[in-house]
Parts: C-alpha cells; structure tokens; sequence
C-alpha cells in the first residue's frame, strides 16, 4: 500500500510546436507539488419571492505547479514564455498529473501558461519557482 504523499506525483505535460512529445516535469518544491483553483460550476440567483435558481456553468481551472529554483524543468516554463513573446502568440499544453499515492489519474486540457516567474525570490536559499496553468478542464480518469 502506497503511503499519502506527494513524493511519487509524476506530472506530464505536452506543448503542440515546443515540446510535442509528453514531458514529465521533476524537481518539485519541498513543500509544494502542484494545487488547483477551486471550481464554482453553478452559479445562483435568488429571486424577490424567495425562491432561488441556478444553472451549471463551464469555468477554467487555474493550476500551480511548484519548482525548485535549480529544477531542470524550469527550462520547459522558461521556453513556453520566452517562446510566447517571441512570437506574440499563445502555445496550449495539455497533460496529466497520476497522484500514485491514492491511484487517481487527472487529464489536463488546453491549457495556457498565464502566470511565469522570471527568476528566482533569491533569499538565504533560491525559493521555488510557481507557474500557473489556465486548463480549458481538469477531469478524473481511472488508472
């Protein structure tokens, strides 16, 4: 039986015209592998005479994954923005994130890097470098 940690995470992702085959990323954070946003799929309106309404609506999902500042794979982060500028241009990703620990497996779709630190917080040791995703989704599969 596995133990409940994020040690044995393994997280790939796929960059159409930068990295076309999956990569898997390494050199997590101590303390931080990755989080997701929280998803508010329904939104609800009250009318005058109390009763209240709601519908599902479609949101993206904001992921962070944490690395290392001395991780090899802030290169891919490094070469998603440097390549965005260069062109003036967006890339999608897309990929999966197996958290071995509880068996569950998650597929990443279209997902724009929108958040990229430029260099390290240099303090007594270099801090981990976060980078956001914006997934189109963020969806459970069986392993």
């Amino acid at each position: 039986m596995a133990t409940l940690t994020g040690a044995s995470c393994i997280i790939t992702i796929a960059i159409p015209g930068l990295f076309n085959s999956p990569v898997t990323l390494q050199g997590f954070a101590a303390d931080d592998v990755f989080d997701a946003d929280t998803q508010e799929i329904a939104e609800t309106t009250m009318g005058v005479d109390g009763i209240l309404s709601g519908g599902f609506v479609h949101v993206p999902v904001k992921q962070t994954i944490a690395l290392q500042a001395d991780s090899a794979s802030n290169l891919i982060f490094e070469t998603w923005a440097a390549q965005q500028k260069a062109t003036l241009d967006t890339y999608t990703a897309n990929g999966t994130s197996n958290i071995v620990s509880t068996g569950r497996s998650y597929v990443m779709n279209k997902g724009f890097l929108t958040s990229f630190p430029s260099i390290p917080a240099v303090k007594k040791l270099l801090q981990p470098r976060r980078y956001t995703i914006t997934w189109q989704g963020i969806r459970a599969v069986p392993n």
